[in-house]
């Protein structure tokens, strides 16, 4: 082993070499980024090492990444391999039928056969997965990263344990810390607020008006989480993070005995994120909750307003769904009830901003499922222009708010798309100019916020077809390539939206 090492001083040294079918290359470069970037707890580190152990692992080999451009493709192979401390191996149907990952495995072990070798399985079963080379002689050290099984955080754990021949145990428990910890620093307040509420209402069992108060601040603390801690939970854009804020609303209604509109508030926002991971049947079970609750208390107060506006969101919210799915009777259905109830709401009894966004989104609504059809254009452009003008009023009552812009911009597309699909190409053209403006401004805002990134993606996106479409090629073609910048950019923050992944494919189809 160590004879081999030396007898080549040329050979790189490295931690460990991955040895992948390409058809893992994804998931072997993810894996690549994420132990070279691992630092062992304080711990678990060299302290009796001449130079300061700064916790990271040292250099992983993986071809694409680390293989120069030399003649002798094997000869760079067979010295990375020489010069590697340990083995792992992405494990799939593909690399069980790759001969240069046979040929990797049995060559590392026949120059290295005391050191680890790591099967990280990720597709398949382990009979149809493992490559027999590395069934062959000492049982490898296996890691399920698959979703039933270890999991990826688990699993990518028992790597680095493996790697670094350290207790497994260490390095969960001090993930499970820093998890906790990088939670605490973004809900910091909102948990703090949550422990507060759980402690108090334990004492507000003593009295009915103790009770009461603190039915109050925990329907203002969930509100709370829906509204600005969601906002940025959104901003960041990773839908974990969102789950957990989702669950634990809903834990605690999960408690109460009356129905509440924060509960089909919570629902709307888990089946948004159901879609976003292309779960759609289980977005339209949430949807649907989430209706017969806002029916259900509308029926108990129909001359509520605030009642009204909840059941209006409702409607628009499942609307949208079926609208997703081509469904366009069921969704125009919807819509229109969702536009009778704000229409019937006594304007003097009601907030006067979340009306008008109501509206505009009925409007806008309606807008986009005719022009979708397309039929009845003409009917389309007046809900549209409709949408546009309740928009305009709405960023005038809320100046700061990127939303209302956001909104704002959305009403411009669709007014564009009425105006294209009736021959006024010119003003439609504009209608999108102005579109993309507020949505490059809101984006020059706040730049790191993935929420405003993913719409300027999908904006640019849309301006390049139409740009296309009229013979704008050149045009088209720059925003292509800003779109496909972005998508890469999302999609690379998180795998899992599956949203993002599908906008990365249509962007690439389009560039050629």
């Amino acid at each position: 082993m160590a004879d081999t090492e030396k007898s080549d001083p040329h050979a790189a040294h490295f931690r460990a070499f991955v040895s992948y079918s390409h058809a893992d290359a994804a998931v072997a470069q993810k894996l690549h980024r994420k132990i070279e970037t691992y630092r062992l707890p304080a711990h678990l580190r060299d302290r009796k090492a001449s130079a300061p152990d700064d916790g990271r692992l040292g250099r992983i080999f993986r071809d694409r990444e680390d293989l120069p451009a030399a003649a002798d493709l094997s000869e760079s192979v067979k010295r990375a391999l020489a010069g590697s401390q340990a083995l792992i191996v992405i494990c799939s149907p593909d690399a069980r039928a790759s001969i240069w990952v046979a040929r990797e495995i049995a060559l590392f072990r026949a120059l290295h056969p005391g050191r680890p070798v790591l099967a990280a399985l990720v597709r398949g079963e382990p009979e149809e997965a493992f490559p027999e080379s590395l069934l062959e002689g000492a049982e490898p050290l296996a890691a399920d990263l698959r979703k039933e099984g270890d999991g990826w955080r688990l699993g990518f754990l028992k790597i680095v344990a493996g790697i670094a021949e350290v207790p497994l145990d260490a390095l969960v428990q001090r993930d499970a810390s820093r998890r906790i910890r990088r939670v605490m620093a973004v809900t910091g307040g909102a948990l703090v607020a949550l422990l507060v509420m759980i402690g108090m209402t334990i004492f507000a069992i003593q009295s009915r008006n103790e009770a009461q108060r603190q039915q109050a601040e925990a329907e203002g603390l969930v509100e709370y989480m829906l509204t600005d801690l969601r906002e940025k939970m959104d901003d960041v854009g990773r839908l974990e993070i969102m789950d957990s804020v989702n669950k634990r609303a809903m834990d605690h209604y999960s408690q109460q005995d009356e129905l509440s509109p924060l509960q089909a508030s919570i629902l709307r926002l888990m089946a948004e994120d159901d879609e976003r991971r292309g779960d759609s049947e289980s977005a339209l079970t949430k949807y649907r909750k989430g209706l017969r609750i806002t029916e259900t208390l509308l029926l108990a107060e129909p001359e509520n307003s605030k009642r009204q506006l909840d059941h209006a969101q409702s409607r628009n919210a499942i609307g949208g769904w079926y609208e997703h799915q081509g469904q366009f009777t069921k969704a125009l259905a919807h819509y229109n009830e969702s536009l009778k109830l704000v229409q019937a709401i006594d304007k003097g009894s009601a907030d006067a901003a979340k009306l008008l966004q109501e509206s505009s989104y009925s409007n806008a609504n309606l807008c986009s499922s005719y022009l979708l059809q397309g039929r009845d254009v003409q009917r389309a452009k007046m809900h549209c222009q409709k949408a546009l003008d309740q928009a305009e009023q709405l960023t005038k009552l809320r100046p700061e708010s990127h939303t209302a812009r956001l909104d704002l911009a959305i009403r411009y597309a669709w007014l564009a798309d009425a105006d294209i699909a009736l021959d006024n190409v010119e003003e439609g053209l504009k209608m999108l100019a102005s579109h993309i403006r507020i949505i490059d401004e809101i984006v020059a805002s706040e730049p790191a916020n993935r929420h405003w990134q993913e719409q300027q993606m999908r904006s640019y996106a849309g301006y390049a077809m139409r740009l296309a479409e009229h013979e704008e090629m050149v045009a088209s073609g720059e925003y292509v390539e800003l779109a496909t910048t972005l998508a890469e950019e999302l999609e690379a923050h998180d795998p899992t939206n599956e949203e993002w992944s599908k906008w990365l494919k249509s962007l690439s189809k389009m560039q050629h």
